[in-house]
């Protein structure tokens, strides 16, 4: 791995291009198990900037609230009440921005390496509504000057707060500054629900699962929110560990600690696969490093919950910063560092300064019945109907079992850069390129295909990368005729933000995309790969053309997944399925999808 240049596995470049798509696969899997990404140094580096700007942006604004103190005198002040509440309302406009999660060039974002209010900020860009149907006046895929204020509205009402002196009618016991008036998060409430109804990529981004409700519970007596937000990370723990029973998540852990920029050991890195290089399925070593990650989320945050103090509660904090430190250390794929950060800050500050409030001293009915619905109800519905809820609120986080998709151009007769790819260029408004042109202008076109294909790679060393892998030949009559796209980095580009929800680039983008670029039969076919259910081990396809609508429907088994090599190598590689619907000639809007 070179400072600038990406590394890249030792292959005749020409040779590779000729090769069959899954053979192509393989060279790049093969290398991501040792080598990871290949991502440069200075990419880090960069990240490293990135995290260092917001711990140390976020300090410098907060420290501007009247009473506090200086940044040299963080120390003590830090664990001022109103400073969480600050902390909160800076990280929720990092992401919402664009700087957080889904940013810069490990998510094949490049030029601009982000997107976020470069898109939003621009009418005419594409915009999809989680209720187009159901709710009044937010029809349409087409971002206007009312979306743009609404966001407007978001950004300015998270920066008024952020400046804002705290109240002296509600400065907690033992405290010497007062929280953020109440009726002051109104507008940064009201603009997140109104434009999430408009766009559910933004709410998404600003990761109104969590830090909106946090920002709901100052609403809320002194006691009371602190249990509230007690209560609200217990959940995204447990949450994130229930969501990890299951067979993916060994997956997950294996390419991630080999894309691990800290961990140099290749022979450690191949240790976590079961037969290097030729059995790329977890080994035995990334299934128990999993399950260990499981259940210390489940374990020390209970007990987190239940101590008071003391060296119990010291041991088990110091197990969750070393937890969240770990992750943030491996980079991956979706960076969700500040995420880890305010995590670390959160165990620190909840459990830690405030260890003697008991979650079992809850006094408001209402705060219960809000944080019942949210971090029970929510969660169980998109863990059993996981095409009703995005991953996000499913609290579905880094396990492995996300909706994916493939988004399949047909080439051009003049070689990369000339097929129906292009049209997205030509006929959408965006904030850049397709990821292919970004590369191409940052290298050259070989270079361009081949980081995009080591993607491809990344995505085929989960389990859900199988699937849609076997899938291929089912959606396509030549594999070879198309430029096979990954679909959270095509819809990355389109929207201008994503991390991994690929509710985001299902029937309703594809829509929009048609709507605008009028792709012939054939020239665009897209896979749609759903999570699976926690009550069921398989999972639903779609396959639609962009003209025709739904090809074809059905099943794929999480066991014929997880049996197979990442290029569906060896005896029975073809993927199984249980086909449900199709062939059709629908259009895509009038298309009715079978579920669990």
């Amino acid at each position: 791995m070179g400072f600038i240049a990406p590394d890249f596995p030792d292959l005749d470049r020409e040779e590779w291009k000729s090769k069959p798509r899954l053979d192509r696969i393989k060279p790049l899997a093969q290398h991501w198990a040792e080598h990871g990404f290949g991502t440069p140094y200075a990419v880090y580096l960069l990240y490293v900037i990135k995290l260092v700007g917001y711990v140390l942006g976020g300090i410098a604004i907060i420290a501007l609230t009247p009473g506090l103190g200086s940044v040299g005198d963080f120390t003590t002040w830090w664990t001022e009440p109103v400073v969480y509440q600050k902390v909160v309302i800076w990280t929720l406009l990092y992401e919402v921005l664009g700087f957080g999660c889904g940013s810069m060039p490990l998510t094949l974002r490049f030029l601009p390496p982000v997107g976020a209010f470069l898109h939003w900020l621009r009418p005419g860009t594409i915009r999809l509504a989680p209720w187009p149907d159901k709710v009044p006046l937010t029809r349409g895929t087409t971002r206007t000057v009312v979306d743009v204020l609404l966001y407007l509205v978001v950004i300015a009402s998270a920066a008024w707060l952020l400046f804002a002196p705290g109240s002296p009618d509600r400065v907690p016991a033992g405290h010497t500054v007062g929280l953020l008036d109440p009726t002051m998060m109104i507008p940064l409430l009201a603009g997140l629900v109104l434009i999430g109804l408009r766009d559910k990529t933004i709410f998404l981004a600003a990761r109104g699962e969590q830090y909106a409700l946090t920002v709901v519970v100052f609403f809320f007596p002194y006691i009371d929110m602190l249990i509230g937000w007690k209560l609200i990370m217990l959940a995204l723990w447990w949450g994130a560990a229930t969501s990890k029973l299951n067979h993916h998540f060994p997956y997950v852990v294996a390419v991630m600690i080999s894309n691990s920029p800290l961990q140099r050991i290749r022979w450690f890195k191949r240790k976590f696969y079961r037969d290097y290089p030729n059995d790329l399925r977890p080994s035995g070593l990334a299934a128990f490093a999993a399950h260990t990650g499981t259940v210390i989320e489940y374990t020390v945050p209970l007990v987190l919950v239940l101590s008071d103090g003391g060296i119990v509660t010291t041991l088990a904090l110091g197990l969750m910063v070393i937890f969240h430190l770990h992750i943030l250390s491996t980079f991956p794929m979706g960076v969700p560092l500040e995420w880890n950060i305010f995590f670390i800050y959160s165990a620190l500050f909840l459990f830690g300064a405030n260890a003697e409030v008991s979650v079992f001293s809850l006094s408001s009915p209402l705060l219960g019945v809000i944080l019942l619905v949210a971090l029970v109800g929510i969660p169980a519905l998109g863990n059993a109907k996981p095409h009703l809820v995005s991953f996000l609120p499913s609290m579905r986080y880094y396990a492995g079992n996300w909706a994916t998709s493939f988004w399949c151009f047909r080439k051009g007769a003049d070689g990369p850069g000339t097929g129906a790819e292009n049209r997205l260029n030509d006929h959408i408004v965006k904030a850049g390129g397709t990821t292919r042109d970004q590369l191409a202008k940052l290298y050259d076109d070989d270079t361009a295909e081949l980081m995009l294909a080591k993607a491809m790679a990344w995505r085929s060393l989960h389990s859900h990368g199988r699937a849609l892998n076997g899938l291929l030949p089912r959606a396509l009559d030549d594999v070879e005729a198309y430029d096979v796209r990954e679909g959270e980095f095509t819809a990355g580009v389109i929207l201008g933000w994503n991390f991994g929800e690929g509710h985001l680039h299902d029937e309703s983008l594809l829509r929009a995309v048609q709507e605008r670029c009028g792709f012939a039969p054939g020239e665009l076919r897209v896979i749609m790969l759903e999570s699976q259910p926690m009550q069921h081990q398989r999972q639903h396809y779609r396959i639609h053309d962009a003209a025709t609508g739904l090809v074809e429907e059905g099943y794929v088994q999480v066991k014929d997944m997880i049996e197979r090599q990442p290029w569906l190598d060896g005896p029975g590689s073809e993927i199984p399925v249980q086909v449900t619907g199709g062939p059709g000639r629908h259009d895509v809007a009038d298309v009715t999808v079978a579920h669990d």
